[in-house]
C-alpha cells in the first residue's frame, strides 16, 4: 500500500530561496508562520551571483523621477508605468532596510559609493563586496532567515507542482510532501539557463512559470528574454561568466579582434548603450569580423583601482588565467534574464487566488521590453515585500486535491534538456524570425517537461509579436510598430490575448 505523507500547514509557503524568496519570508514572518521550500540549500540561488548592485535614487543629484524616466526609456514603451513609479519611489526605503539588516554597502567617507551602469543617467547603483553584491546580500538574509523563530526551511525539497483547483492555490506538492498555506509565494527565479549560452546557473529552468501555467495562472511577455552583452567566452567552466555592467560603467572599452573600438560609431552612448542595442551591435561585429568574441579592455585604467573595485570578478578571472586589469577579456552576449513570467498586479498577486509571485519568475511590467541594469534586485525587494505582506487566511483544501496522486517529480533527461537549450539559442536568441520561432512554438504542450513548456511559451509569444522591440528582435520585422505597446498574455486552454495594461 502506498504511504501518503501527512500535509504540513503554514500561513505562508515560499517556493525558492533567492533574494525575493527570503525577503518575502522575512516580511511574512512578521504576522505568521512561514515555510521556505528550496530546490537544494537555502544558500544556493541565482541571486548569489548578482554582481552589479541595487539601483536606487539615493544620490544628491538624483530623484525617483529620473530613475523612473530611465527605466521607461530603456523599456521601449512597454513598461507598466504604475509599477515603475512604485519601484523607483520605494527603492531608497529598501536600500535603508538592507542596511538595517546588516548589508554593508561600499562607502567612501561614510557616504554610499554609487556606480554608473548602462542606461542610467546618474550614478545610482549601491554595491558591495567588490562586485559581489548578490553574495553579500544573500549571506546577510540567510543569517536573518535561519535565525528567525517563525521561519522553517525545507532544504532539498523542490516543488513538483502547485495544489490548485484552477481558481485558487492551496499550497504545493514538494518532495517532502504537500505543504498547505493560506498564501503561496512563487520566488523560483527565471529561466535563462534554458538557452545554450547563458550567464545563469543550471537550476534557472523556468519551472515556476510551468507550475503557475499548469495551475491556471496567466503568464505574460514571454518573448522578452534579455541577453547580457558581456559574458565570458572561454571553453570550460568559465564560459558564460558574467562581466558586470559596472565594469563598463567605470570605463572599460569594447574592442574587436583587430584591437579597434567599434561602439563609438554605432551608438551615442558607446559601451554604455542599453543591453538590447549593445548585444545586437556585438553580434553584428562578430558577423563582420568572423570571430567568436569581442574583447573588454581595461588596460587604459589604473590597475590597482580595477582590481580593488572589482575584486570578485578579478579573483574569478584569475582562476581562469586572465587579468581583468591588463588582459583583453573575451566576451559575447548570453541569455541572462527573463522580463516575462507569471502575471502579477502591483501587490504581487497572480490571477490565481492565494498565489503570489515575485522576483524573476514574475511579470510585474516594470522591465517592459528591456530591463534597466540593476533594477532586477530592486524588483525582488519591492514586490517580495508586498507578496510577504499579504494576509490570506487558510481555507479547507478540497479533499479531491489531496486524494489525487501527486505529480511525478521531473525525471532529469539530460539529452532532452540539452536539445531545448540548443533549440532556443539557435531559434529564439539575440535575433529570431518566423521560421525559427515556429519550431520553438511547437516544442511542447502542457503535458511535456517544464523546459519544453517554457520554451514553447517563449516561442508562441515571440511568433505573435510581429515587430522588434527591446530584447525581442526579428529579422523579418526589424522595426518597432505603432500600436504594439501591448502585452501578450497566455493561459492554459485559451488562445493568447493581446492586452493594454494600466
Amino acid at each position: 500500500m502506498e504511504t501518503r505523507l501527512k500535509p504540513r500547514e503554514t500561513d505562508t509557503l515560499v517556493l525558492g530561496s533567492g533574494l525575493a524568496g527570503m525577503y518575502a519570508a522575512l516580511r511574512a514572518a512578521e504576522r505568521g508562520d512561514v515555510v521556505i521550500a528550496t530546490r537544494t540549500r537555502i544558500e544556493d540561488s541565482s541571486s548569489y551571483w548578482a554582481q552589479g548592485g541595487v539601483a536606487a535614487a539615493v544620490g544628491d543629484d538624483d530623484t525617483a523621477e529620473l530613475h523612473e524616466a530611465d527605466t521607461l526609456r530603456v523599456g521601449r514603451g512597454l513598461c507598466r508605468e504604475s509599477a515603475v513609479e512604485l519601484l523607483t519611489e520605494e527603492a531608497p526605503r529598501h536600500i535603508a532596510r538592507l542596511r538595517d539588516l546588516g548589508v554593508d554597502f561600499e562607502r567612501v567617507g561614510g557616504v554610499l559609493e554609487l556606480a554608473l551602469e548602462a542606461g542610467h543617467s546618474r550614478r545610482r547603483i549601491a554595491h558591495a563586496g567588490g562586485g559581489g553584491t548578490g553574495r553579500v546580500i544573500v549571506d546577510t538574509l540567510v543569517r536573518c532567515v535561519l535565525d528567525h523563530p517563525r521561519i522553517t526551511v525545507l532544504d532539498n525539497a523542490p516543488a513538483w507542482g502547485l495544489l490548485s483547483d484552477g481558481e485558487r492555490c492551496y499550497g504545493a506538492w514538494t518532495t517532502q510532501g504537500p505543504v498547505l498555506a493560506g498564501s503561496t509565494v512563487l520566488a523560483t527565479g527565471g529561466g535563462a539557463s534554458l538557452f545554450e549560452r547563458t550567464t545563469n546557473p543550471a537550476g534557472s529552468r523556468g519551472e515556476g512559470v510551468a507550475y503557475a501555467w499548469r495551475a491556471g495562472a496567466a503568464v505574460a511577455d514571454m518573448e522578452f528574454v534579455q541577453f547580457h552583452p558581456t559574458a565570458l567566452v572561454l571553453p570550460g567552466a568559465g564560459n558564460g561568466f558574467l562581466i558586470s555592467e559596472a565594469v563598463r560603467g567605470e570605463g572599460a572599452r569594447l574592442i574587436n579582434r583587430h584591437g579597434e573600438r567599434f561602439m563609438e560609431s554605432r551608438h551615442a552612448e558607446a559601451e554604455l548603450a542599453p543591453r538590447d542595442e549593445l548585444s545586437r551591435a556585438i553580434v553584428d561585429e562578430l558577423r563582420v569580423t568572423e570571430h567568436p568574441c569581442v574583447y573588454l579592455s581595461l588596460a587604459h585604467l589604473e590597475p590597482e583601482r580595477v582590481r580593488t573595485r572589482f575584486s570578485t570578478v578579478t579573483a574569478r578571472l584569475a582562476e581562469l588565467g586572465l587579468d581583468l586589469a591588463t588582459d583583453p577579456i573575451p566576451v559575447a552576449p548570453a541569455a541572462h534574464y527573463m522580463m516575462g513570467g507569471v502575471l502579477t498586479d502591483l501587490e504581487a498577486r497572480t490571477t490565481l487566488t492565494g498565489l503570489h509571485a515575485c522576483g524573476e519568475v514574475a511579470c510585474t511590467g516594470v522591465h517592459g521590453a528591456n530591463r534597466l541594469a540593476s533594477n532586477s534586485l530592486l524588483e525582488c525587494l519591492v514586490f517580495a515585500d508586498r507578496a510577504g505582506a499579504a494576509e490570506i487566511p487558510m481555507v479547507d483544501v478540497p479533499p479531491a486535491l489531496l486524494d489525487l496522486r501527486p505529480p511525478n517529480p521531473a525525471v532529469d533527461d539530460a539529452a532532452a534538456a540539452e536539445a531545448v537549450r540548443t533549440l532556443l539559442w539557435a531559434s529564439a536568441g539575440v535575433t529570431r524570425n518566423a521560421d525559427s520561432l515556429r519550431i520553438v512554438a511547437r516544442a511542447s504542450d502542457h503535458s511535456s517537461s517544464d523546459e519544453q513548456l517554457v520554451a514553447a511559451l517563449i516561442g508562441r509569444s515571440a511568433l505573435l509579436r510581429e515587430e522588434s522591440r527591446g530584447a525581442h528582435f526579428r529579422t523579418d520585422y526589424p522595426a518597432e510598430r505603432g500600436g504594439w505597446q501591448r502585452h501578450i498574455v497566455q493561459r492554459i486552454g485559451q488562445e493568447p490575448e493581446i492586452v493594454l495594461w494600466a
